[in-house]
């Protein structure tokens, strides 16, 4: 106490003529005069508005809710592209540039590379700085990402469809036309892989300023009451942008890549459909549509001040919850963060809070978890329950998005209604896991078993072996492998072609393919149902029998509320544990662990489960491995479940570890509402 004023550290500057720029209140004051805590702005707080050009309207949103009405949309295209359009994609990207799980993994987790690399020195230098420029850039960057990632469309050609695919069974004397091997067969498309990484790496840019100087930023406007609501609406917003982007995806993918449709050439009178394995949507529409929006959002962001209207002030009336384990006073005594030399001593402070460290490990798992499941989840519903690609991720954004969505609001008010402290937030932490832990077990009982499919998980009707599409019956047909086009035999079981069921002729009734005189194709499981097939086999996969699909959305669903219930309050606890002019490094590391823990790791470890489920793999004429067909149902079941419990085991762990550790400092008061305040940077 100075001067009979109280000190602001939250809002002390190096420079001490900040303040000077924007002043509404009497003319200047003596040094050590008093200045009342309500008219008097703080350090940084201005006009909205750009330099001296600060229009009357504009000044109507230079304000909390203002501001957040801008991150909320930045997030929401973020989340449209990088949690949304991306996601939804993968299945369509692997079958057009011949990727596998895994390398589609590693694209998805580039983007956590690129906000782990960057994320400890943009929350650390970004602190001091003016947080809404670097949300101006970060704005930029994500504009420039999501149009890189949709360059290989124009640069690779037209999707090839194929030649005229002679399907059926054919004689000795035949050949087809692709049989062997050729330079040509080997395709370079794969090597796309790399400019999708780089993509994501500027998405990854872009990115990290939003969830670490952003949600400080908003922590630093609002009232300590309010500051969980207002971090809920932004994150609920950032996860309404992936459930648009599922619908807005799922719905580009019914459009054929090159927009024109291309005829049929195994026949006249149809069109290429979606029924066909080989159809591909496309992709690329909504990241060209996402550049354009997300560059417009540059406006808004570089018209607010470094410090919004009534900021100090709200500082001054906050009461700390910071671990009492000293760090406050050595970082205000010594004035840590001022300049790149503190960075290791700065950093140092935050790894020894095992509160902090508790949280973000338990953070980082459950990070692993829903990061996988975001982008495997449209393939788990398309493969264990028989679905289309489109269908499968619509549905699962419709099920997945809203209820992460609704988990972060629902935390958001009831830690505010509340008005938990920062131990009551953590223990409350601890039930969502457990929730969310319990109903995970919906894989359990909830899964599917594998639908017969001759050659992979059922023999030709006791002839040849499992894991064998040749078999006896059409071991003279010349069958390739490299030819996928699954048909439905009227005995109930799939082939993996017309050939490869021995099927000798097809016939067109009512526009519909038919195929005939197929050789392993057994007669009708139904008694009496010989007169009612006109036909042996029709093209497409045969309808599952698997009824679990609503019990499965439907318990996924609440254990995704339940487990993104505890994302804000997480968050809020961090903020809560750390010192005052370390919150955003703090948000910073977190985001550093919990890419290099959860993030990164998740896509990769989910993608590697996957294709070890794996059953039949696209096989080309060089034998080159490609996408994977046909996958084990109850394999890919359990080792997700497995995956996911030991996640939220560990997480649950951290969190009781977390109330454990913590210690809150010394009973302090609230400052009263008239309490004068000095500003020393306002003379």
């Amino acid at each position: 106490m100075k001067g009979g004023g109280i000190e602001n550290p939250a809002f002390e500057t190096p420079s001490s003529d900040l303040g000077r720029r924007y002043h509404a209140g009497p003319a200047r004051a003596g040094a050590g005069a008093v200045l009342p805590a309500g008219p008097c702005p703080g350090p940084g707080e201005g006009p909205c508005g750009w330099g001296p050009c600060t229009p009357r309207a504009l000044q109507l949103c230079n304000n909390s809710e203002g501001y957040l009405a801008a991150y909320s949309l930045l997030a929401i295209f973020q989340g449209i592209v990088v949690n949304g359009l991306i996601n939804i994609s993968i299945s369509t990207i692997e079958k057009r540039y011949e990727l596998s799980s895994s390398f589609t993994g590693l694209i998805s987790a580039s983007y956590d590379i690129a906000f782990c690399v960057l994320s400890l020195f943009v929350s650390y230098f970004g602190e001091r700085g003016h947080k809404p420029r670097w949300l101006a850039f970060s704005a930029f960057m994500l504009g420039l990402g999501s149009l890189v990632f949709s360059l290989p469309h124009f640069s690779s050609g037209k999707y090839q469809y194929g030649g005229k695919l002679e399907d059926t069974c054919q004689t000795a004397e035949t050949t087809f036309a692709n049989a062997t091997c050729s330079a040509s067969t080997n395709s370079s498309l794969h090597k796309y892989l790399y400019v999708f990484i780089l993509g994501q790496l500027l998405l990854g840019v872009g990115g990290t300023p939003l969830y670490t100087l952003g949600t400080a930023f908003i922590d630093d406007s609002v009232p300590k009451h309010k500051s969980s609501l207002y971090i809920g609406i932004g994150y609920a917003m950032s996860l309404l942008g992936p459930a648009i982007g599922y619908v807005l995806g799922g719905q580009l993918l019914k459009v054929y890549i090159d927009i024109q449709i291309p005829k049929r050439q195994d026949t006249p009178y149809t069109k290429v459909d979606q029924d066909d394995p080989r159809w591909l949507g496309a992709w690329w529409i909504g990241f060209l549509v996402c550049f354009f929006a997300i560059w417009l959002l540059i406006i808004p962001f570089s018209c607010f001040p470094r410090h919004l209207p009534g900021t100090a002030k709200i500082q001054a009336e906050k009461i700390s919850e910071t671990h009492d384990d000293g760090s406050q006073i050595l970082v205000q005594s010594n004035n840590i963060g001022q300049s790149f030399k503190d960075f290791p001593i700065a950093l140092l402070i935050l790894l020894r809070n095992p509160v902090f460290m508790s949280l973000i490990i338990a953070s980082s798992s459950e990070a692993l978890v829903a990061t996988g499941f975001a982008t495997f989840l449209p393939k788990f519903i398309e493969n264990q329950f028989g679905k289309s690609s489109s269908f499968s991720a619509t549905l699962g954004g419709l099920v997945l998005i809203p209820a992460a969505a609704l988990g972060q609001v629902i935390s958001g008010v009831l830690v505010s209604k509340c008005k938990m402290h920062c131990k009551s937030i953590i223990k409350f932490t601890i039930s969502t896991c457990s929730v969310a832990l319990i109903l995970n077990t919906v894989f359990l009982f909830a899964k599917c078993g594998n639908e017969p499919f001759a050659g992979v998980s059922e023999t030709y009707h006791g002839t040849g072996t499992l894991h064998n599409l040749t078999a006896p019956c059409n071991a003279n047909c010349r069958c390739l492998r490299s030819m996928y086009y699954p048909i439905c035999g009227r005995d109930e079981v799939q082939y993996f072609s017309p050939c490869f069921a021995g099927c000798a002729s097809y016939l067109f009734n009512n526009m519909k393919k038919t195929y005939h005189n197929c050789s392993c194709i057994g007669k009708p499981k139904r008694e009496n149902g010989s007169e009612d097939f006109l036909y042996e086999a029709v093209p497409g996969k045969c309808p599952t029998r698997c009824k679990f699909l609503p019990l499965f959305l439907t318990f996924f669903f609440f254990a995704v509320v339940f487990t993104f219930m505890a994302n804000t309050p997480t968050t809020v606890a961090i903020l809560r544990c750390v010192p005052d002019k370390q919150r955003s490094f703090a948000l910073g590391v977190q985001s550093v662990f919990l890419r290099l823990l959860g993030t990164i790791p998740g896509p990769i470890l989910f993608g590697i489960a996957i294709d070890n489920s794996c059953t039949l793999w696209d096989i080309n004429e060089c034998e080159a491995k490609g996408a994977c067909w046909v996958y084990d149902n109850e394999r890919m079941a359990y080792l997700l479940m497995g995956m996911s419990a030991v996640c939220k085991t560990i997480t649950i762990v951290f969190v009781v570890m977390a109330v454990y550790f913590y210690k809150p400092p010394p009973l302090t008061k609230a400052l009263p509402r008239k309490t004068a305040v000095k500003v020393s940077a306002i003379h």
